[in-house]
């Protein structure tokens, strides 16, 4: 591909995206690509090897996205989210921005608990996970509350982290160091790997990264379930404390706002285990109010509503319209068009169990269904319900994937 030829392909591609986002038409209904073990075992490399060696990483994203190219990808970008670090450091956003994630080689550099990954705490082929636990007692809701910047640093980074503890110990401050060296490497091993896919036409779109205040409480400080309980026993606290979780979630996903990130993407996890009378109560008030003053800075949302999303559905409009994007894991989008038609962009569709296990006549009679319902009017956007497939995905039902798209998908 000559450079005219990929700066073409990666203007189109980057303008699906944003028509889409748009509630407008494109050329083609935009993708978010399946990426996960697939991707390692494709280029043939092990998990491990694909999650602490860089170059190789790249090497299996160049492979399998030159053959399987979509508008977005999460192909070689391995990690666990850990928002912790990023939240702890949210007044220096020069530094947050690059500490949502924790990867391979900076999780051998902390030693944290909410990390596993292959070849570490897990065989070399398993997929890296992500572990919650309870690391605020109720009895601290207070002080979380007066300073939640402050309480991460202090209290969650150095329970959690066992270089970090204790926090200004100078074990914890070698750390600290360490990881801005090994960040500063794979920085330069990124730019590596960007530059080679930009040779292949896709654009560079940086995204920043949000959270649910709520969840933030929920997955990395009391654990779901103990959360649950929290609002009944401790309802006024539950609410002060996602309050106060606000301002900070603003400012880690403004961070990438000087990289000219167009999107913050937030994965959400509580939504699904809460009533319509809970969610409305204590979950999304502070996560309108955080996609809300995103947009008044230029920032559109790209959420996934993950789990069964059905009944909450709805709250979506108090949201202004074009907001971002809707993205759905269990909700069917064909319901979700109809009710955020010329609202929200909405997002998914793509069913990764019959990808695994379905076969090509399956998979080209699906899609072409879906998208004659889900593409009038634009504002859709195809992408999988999962979108980390196994390594055992049959090669030719991925194949299928795309040869519908290119069948189906325009306009």
């Amino acid at each position: 591909m000559t450079e005219t030829d990929s700066q073409n392909m990666s203007q189109k591609r980057r303008a699906r995206v944003q028509v889409a986002a748009e509630l407008k038409i494109p050329d083609r209904v935009p993708m978010i690509g399946f990426a996960g073990d697939i991707v390692a075992a494709y280029a043939g490399f092990t998990n491990y090897e694909v999650n602490f060696d860089f170059d190789k990483a790249r090497q299996a994203a160049v492979k399998y996205l030159q053959d399987f190219p979509s508008e977005i990808s999460m192909a070689g970008l391995s990690g666990v989210n850990n928002i912790v670090p990023a939240l702890a450091f949210s007044d220096s956003p020069d530094v947050a921005q690059g500490l949502s994630t924790i990867n391979g080689p900076v999780h051998d550099i902390l030693k944290d608990k909410y990390s596993r990954f292959p070849g570490r705490e897990l065989s070399e082929n398993s997929s890296s996970q992500f572990v919650g636990g309870t690391y605020m007692q109720p009895e601290e809701y207070d002080e979380y509350i007066d300073d939640p910047v402050k309480f991460s640093f202090e209290k969650i980074l150095p329970r959690t982290t066992e270089n970090l503890n204790p926090i200004y110990s100078s074990k914890a401050m070698a750390t600290m160091i360490k990881v801005g060296m090994e960040k500063a490497r794979q920085g330069n091993e990124m730019r590596t790997m960007f530059t080679d896919l930009m040779q292949m036409g896709f654009p560079s779109l940086p995204m920043g990264f949000g959270y649910a205040p709520l969840d933030y409480i929920g997955d990395y400080l009391r654990d779901i379930p103990n959360l649950i309980l929290d609002l009944r026993k401790y309802p006024d606290k539950v609410k002060a404390a996602a309050e106060a979780t606000v301002a900070p979630i603003i400012k880690l996903a403004l961070s990438s706002k000087a990289m000219g990130a167009p999107f913050a993407f937030f994965p959400l996890h509580l939504n699904e285990y809460l009533s319509p009378k809970l969610y409305k109560e204590f979950y999304w008030p502070t996560l309108k109010e955080v996609i809300v003053r995103l947009m008044d800075e230029g920032i559109k949302s790209h959420v996934f509503f993950e789990g069964r999303h059905d009944a909450h559905l709805e709250t979506i409009l108090e949201l202004p319209r074009g907001w971002g994007i809707a993205y759905f894991e269990k909700t069917d989008v064909r319901k979700a068009k109809k009710v955020l038609k010329g609202h929200s962009c909405v997002c998914g569709g793509l069913q990764a169990s019959m990808v695994i296990g379905g076969t090509p006549e399956e998979i080209d009679r699906y899609i072409k269904e879906l998208l004659e319902e889900v593409m009038p009017g634009g504002g859709f956007i195809l992408a999988p319900d999962v979108a980390a497939l196994p390594r055992e995905t049959p090669i030719e039902n991925l194949r299928a994937v795309y040869e519908a798209v290119e069948k189906y998908a325009y306009y």
